[in-house]
């Protein structure tokens, strides 16, 4: 069944991750176009949102959305959550926004809940190929961390499938105490790989500790990724998830 789409992202006061989000919708209208066959004469719909720091409330963005779903003829809406860990936000607090919009919009327009982002294995490839032709001693993966229990063991798995070691922003391991472990065992070469979506406020302090870093371990070289941003790569990940 043909459908809209409507990209959900945490949302941030930094206008920057915004306007990220954006190009980031527009980018996956254009492979969602050209995924579809030559004679399909309907552009898609999709629309982007934010949990957090919008207008009105994520619930009402998906009514509306729906709305505008029904209004062209379609009966079916995908939210895609362009997050990168399973938290609070993707298992409860998308969900209930959810029911409150499909709750709303009755049974004209359907609304599925797609995976999250990080979910998708082939993230894991979108960030080696950020870093594969970089030469270090030891990569970092640094994601945001969770107090939630067990919130640890999916970044821990993919920094192993980098060859690299897991920090967090908000909890510990540090990345102050990864780097200290790696520098007590030689390496003077130490790549970071940030795992966040689009440049930050968030970013800019890592920038900043990094900068602190180089200034207390003089003999060490740090090499700091890019985070995720947009790209037809990121683009067609979202898209493969809308066929999960």
């Amino acid at each position: 069944m043909e459908s809209s789409y409507f990209l959900v992202a945490h949302g941030s006061r930094d206008s920057r991750p915004q306007v990220a989000l954006k190009n980031l919708g527009v980018l996956f209208e254009k492979v969602l176009a050209d995924s579809k066959p030559p004679r399909r004469l309907r552009a898609p719909l999709v629309e982007t949102g934010t949990l957090e720091f919008a207008p009105v409330s994520l619930a009402q963005q998906l009514e509306d959305f729906g709305k505008r779903t029904r209004a062209v003829g379609l009966h079916l809406m995908q939210v895609m959550p362009l997050f990168l860990l399973p938290g609070v936000h993707v298992r409860e607090d998308i969900p209930r926004e959810v029911a409150l919009a499909q709750a709303s919009l009755g049974t004209d327009v359907k609304i599925e809940l797609q995976p999250y982002l990080g979910s998708h294995p082939g993230i894991v490839y979108l960030l080696s190929s950020q870093i594969r032709h970089v030469k270090t001693d030891a990569w970092i993966l640094l994601s945001h961390g969770s107090r939630r229990p067990g919130s640890e063991y999916p970044i821990e798995l993919l920094a192993a499938q980098l060859g690299a070691v897991a920090a967090f922003w908000l909890v510990s391991p540090s990345l102050q105490s990864r780097v200290e472990e790696l520098v007590n065992i030689g390496c003077r070469y130490i790549g970071i790989v940030p795992y966040f979506l689009f440049v930050g406020e968030i970013t800019d302090a890592l920038a900043q500790e990094v900068a602190k870093l180089s200034l207390a371990y003089t003999s060490v070289n740090f090499y700091l990724a890019n985070p995720l941003s947009p790209s037809v790569e990121l683009a067609n990940l979202i898209l493969d998830l809308t066929r999960k």
